[in-house]
């Protein structure tokens, strides 16, 4: 089953606290596409999106969407003032020229040695690649956002990644439902819990050893 949207916005609202003043930030599809709705409104940061916008702002109102203004995935968004458009070859620019800070993407697997695997399923139609593999090798931070678990309950937080990578240890910081995990040169460290999970909870459902921080951060909200 997918998440609810509760969950989804508690993820989401997680992932916007990895954002500081004046970063130019990349948002995957999904519930990356919801953290623009949990920034401070002080606090100044241009969304970039690959099909050529840089400054995207919080979801619009419904009735409010303008047809012509869409994320990545197609989704509506909003334009922050000061914020541009240009064509996606300068888009992938400015990902290639690791222009930027953060990018916050959805997978469908990382293992502990921080791999992803996000682009196919073997076998099931997709549009394309789209730029995870820039984004995954060039963006100066790689922040996961998925569930836990699959929709068969198979961890999704594996050992070794058994779908086709999109690239090799790259991802910096996984957030789950049910918990976030740092990944670092010996592995993954388990540094928050989302209420009401535990560690028992955790270590069932993660499909690799894992350490855990001293200092384990209880996420209430």
């Amino acid at each position: 089953m997918g998440l609810g949207i509760e969950i989804r916005n508690k993820m989401a609202r997680r992932a916007a606290e990895e954002i500081q003043h004046g970063m130019v930030v990349n948002l995957g599809i999904g519930i990356p596409s919801l953290v623009p709705n949990h920034l401070p409104k002080d606090l100044l940061v241009m969304f970039h999106a690959e099909n050529g916008i840089t400054g995207m702002g919080p979801s619009p109102k419904k009735g409010e969407e303008d047809e012509n203004l869409c994320n990545a995935g197609g989704f509506p968004v909003t334009l922050n003032i000061g914020g541009s458009y240009c064509d996606s070859s300068i888009a992938f620019g400015m990902i290639r020229r690791g222009k930027v800070d953060m990018t916050i993407l959805g997978s469908l697997q990382v293992s502990e040695r921080g791999d992803l695997a996000n682009w196919i399923v073997p076998g099931k139609k997709v549009p394309g690649m789209g730029g995870a593999m820039e984004l995954a090798q060039k963006a100066k931070k790689v922040v996961v956002l998925m569930n836990h678990c699959d929709k068969q309950g198979n961890p999704k937080i594996v050992k070794e990644c058994t779908l086709p990578l999109t690239s090799a240890a790259c991802v910096d910081l996984i957030i789950t439902d049910l918990a976030v995990f740092q990944v670092n040169e010996t592995g993954l460290v388990l540094t928050e819990l989302f209420a009401p999970y535990d560690l028992a909870a955790i270590k069932e459902k993660t499909g690799c050893p894992f350490t855990v921080n001293g200092q384990v951060r209880n996420i209430a909200y």
